[in-house]
């Protein structure tokens, strides 16, 4: 059907609300109406959006990048970011800037996955360095491998954005994706709440105001415990040490509304994974000998993390399987486009379906894998033969595992870009050792190779959440696309220069280092590989012939992986969240006016578990900000007595009444 775009930029002319299907699987025949019509042209790419996505990339990129140094967490910034740029808009009082804060949050949160995917790589290189003098590192190295990154994997996911964001309609939970659009729309609802009897903005910022404080007053202060566990206790310690039996939960408000969205059904497999790892394989490990005095975390670490990796690692290539018919279809797509009819049916799509012209993205594509050969080949490992098996080994796993980081992202909200990248390095050093590429110039070769991978699973996983809330309100997906190129050669190189500068004022080796521990565990596994050749081969296949059997039994691969690979005490809260969903969503009976209370109350519940993520979210920024400045105000010793325990679980059964409460009230 064709369908012409207004040129004339019109104003909402209704509630700004999200439709009651946006999260639900679409009935035979029904259609998702985004909130911006795809037939009318809306204000996006402005000035005004342009120049503070910018600003908005590079502050977070900084504040990104020190966090994640110094405690090993990247805050996702795409939440602060939505905020900031409905505050901005409403202070400055524009008018339609829906269109425009998509864009922002768009541009600005390539800050957050570039950043991870060079933090968790690249400082490796410094840290090798402290024991290798003749390894060198520049700003080149760091810039060109975060660059080129975040560009493959922006240019490998845009073939496959329609199959998750509009294929998928209402079958993967978007936690993240959800949170950002629920601040959107309420900013955007607020501006014209005056008219209307719309009040979900204010549901959304009185739970991003509690949510806030309350996770702000426990990472800056410690007034109570931030994860609880049974070894608080005494009888809890012996089963720890005696049986290796441990329960801990984290009672952050952001990992307990991110559990509601992600529901019970994921939530429960999630955990399922994270109980396998805990209550199942540490036991059977404490009843070796050899093993019996070790310490639950350790042995989570070096035994049950690693089956975890090799499970994702096996979930992936089984997602690939599955939808080879999507990847096949995404090269059906590019050769199409070449084909003579490739104009006309450019010209026959919405405004808010179309994508950047495959013929320009193939086209890209090559020149993006041809540079990445050059800086291979020039910049890195100076043999032709070993940039040639650097680059297949990045091209493959990049293309290949774009779609798994989606998948992540879509169920979880969380990537596993450290374990799928963990997993590169062993692969490519493995490789490398076999093509004569040892040493010292094989560690940087696998660590720099490591980045561009990292960065692009990153930027994939991160990128398929801008879509989607793209998809959700009506914008249109080339803009984004286009853009996004630009936030991301700004964070690469904001992300760079603040390396260098964290390296040489604080360093990552000695005391008062910058931890950096993903780092340091990719440091610690490539310098044995490179000598020896040494992996916890048993475990990883361990992994992944688990997953075979639990793919047989019909159980999502990779939800039960991934718990496997989370921590647990941040997947017990998703299980609370996902079971207060359940209870807040379940009708009374089958009547329909019994049905539709029941959806009315599930919504207000996704609002209030998306202020929790958005308040905890920027708070979070907050925090780091003052330890940043050096306003330490955290209690360490009260943070870990008896009564901080007690008040943490006082506290957290407070925050989990009132999302209960406040979720069935009418």
């Amino acid at each position: 059907m064709e369908s012409k775009v207004q040129e004339k930029k019109v104003e909402l002319d209704q509630v700004v609300k999200l439709p009651e299907n946006a999260s639900r699987p679409l009935q035979p025949g029904e259609k998702y109406e985004p909130i911006l019509h795809p037939n009318k042209s809306y204000p996006e790419v402005t000035p005004y959006s342009v120049i503070m996505g910018v600003i908005m990339a590079v502050i977070f990129s900084a504040a990104a990048a020190y966090l994640g140094l110094k405690v090993g967490q990247v805050f996702e910034a795409a939440i602060p970011i939505a905020i900031i740029a409905v505050g901005l808009s409403s202070a400055l009082k524009r008018k339609n800037a829906l269109g425009e804060n998509v864009i922002i949050q768009s541009i600005g949160a390539s800050s957050g996955v570039i950043v991870a995917g060079a933090i968790f790589t690249l400082p490796a290189l410094y840290i090798l360095q402290a024991k290798y003098p003749d390894i060198t590192v520049n700003f080149m190295q760091v810039f060109m491998s975060s660059l080129l990154g975040g560009c493959l994997g922006i240019l490998f996911l845009i073939p496959f954005r329609k199959f998750f964001v509009q294929d998928k309609h209402g079958e993967y939970p978007f936690p993240e994706a959800t949170a950002t659009t629920q601040v959107l729309v309420a900013g955007a609802a607020a501006e014209q709440e005056s008219g209307t009897k719309d009040k979900s903005s204010r549901v959304l910022l009185w739970a991003a105001g509690i949510g806030g404080i309350y996770d702000f007053i426990v990472s800056t202060f410690g007034f109570w415990t931030e994860s609880l566990s049974t070894r608080m206790t005494v009888w809890g310690e012996t089963l720890a040490q005696k049986c290796k039996l441990v329960l801990s939960v984290n009672t952050s408000a952001a990992v307990l509304g991110l559990g509601y969205i992600i529901g019970l059904k994921y939530a429960a497999i999630i955990c399922a994974g994270s109980f396998f790892a805990w209550w199942v394989v540490l036991p059977m490990l404490g009843i070796i000998p050899e093993f019996s005095g070790a310490d639950p975390d350790m042995l989570f670490k070096e035994f049950a993390r690693p089956l975890g990796i090799g499970a994702i690692a096996m979930a992936g290539l089984i997602g690939i399987w599955k939808n080879k018919s999507i990847i096949g279809g995404a090269f059906g797509l590019v050769k199409s486009e070449f084909g003579s009819k490739g104009k006309d049916i450019a010209r026959n799509v919405l405004r808010t379906e179309k994508d950047l012209n495959m013929k320009f993205l193939a086209i890209a594509v090559i020149a993006a894998l041809v540079i990445v050969f050059v800086f291979f080949w020039a910049g890195i490992l100076h043999s032709f033969v070993q940039a040639l098996v650097a680059w297949i080994v990045v091209t493959l796993i990049s293309f290949l595992f774009t779609t798994v980081a989606a998948n992540a992202i879509a169920i979880v909200g969380s990537n596993p870009v450290s374990g799928m990248t963990l997993m590169t390095l062993i692969i490519a050093s493995v490789v490398f050792v076999a093509v004569g590429m040892k040493g010292e110039s094989g560690m940087v070769g696998a660590m720099v190779i490591g980045g561009v991978v990292c960065t692009a699973l990153s930027m994939a996983g991160g990128f398929i959440t801008d879509l989607k809330i793209g998809y959700w309100i009506g914008t249109t997906p080339k803009k984004q696309e286009t853009w996004k190129f630009l936030g991301t050669l700004v964070s690469a190189a904001t992300v760079g220069g603040v390396m260098i500068i964290l390296n040489k004022t604080y360093g990552f080796v000695g005391d008062n280092a910058l931890v950096a521990p993903q780092a340091n565990a990719m440091a610690a596994v490539i310098e044995p590989l490179m000598s020896t050749g040494q992996a916890p081969w048993m475990l990883y296949f361990g992994g992944a012939a688990l997953a075979l059997i639990l793919n047989l039994l019909g159980v999502p691969v990779l939800a039960f992986a991934l718990g496997m690979f989370i921590p647990l005490q941040l997947n017990t809260p998703l299980l609370i969240g996902g079971a207060i969903s359940y209870f807040v969503g379940k009708a009374k009976n089958d009547s329909e006016e019994a049905k539709a209370q029941a959806e009315e109350r599930s919504n207000k519940g996704t609002l209030i578990a998306s202020g929790f993520i958005a308040g905890g979210a920027l708070m979070g920024v907050v925090s780091a900000i003052l330890k940043f400045c050096g306003a330490d105000w955290y209690c360490a010793q009260w943070a870990q007595s008896g009564w901080a325990a007690v008040a943490g679980i006082v506290a957290y059964i407070a925050i989990i009444a009132y999302f209960a409460l406040a979720s069935k009230k009418k």
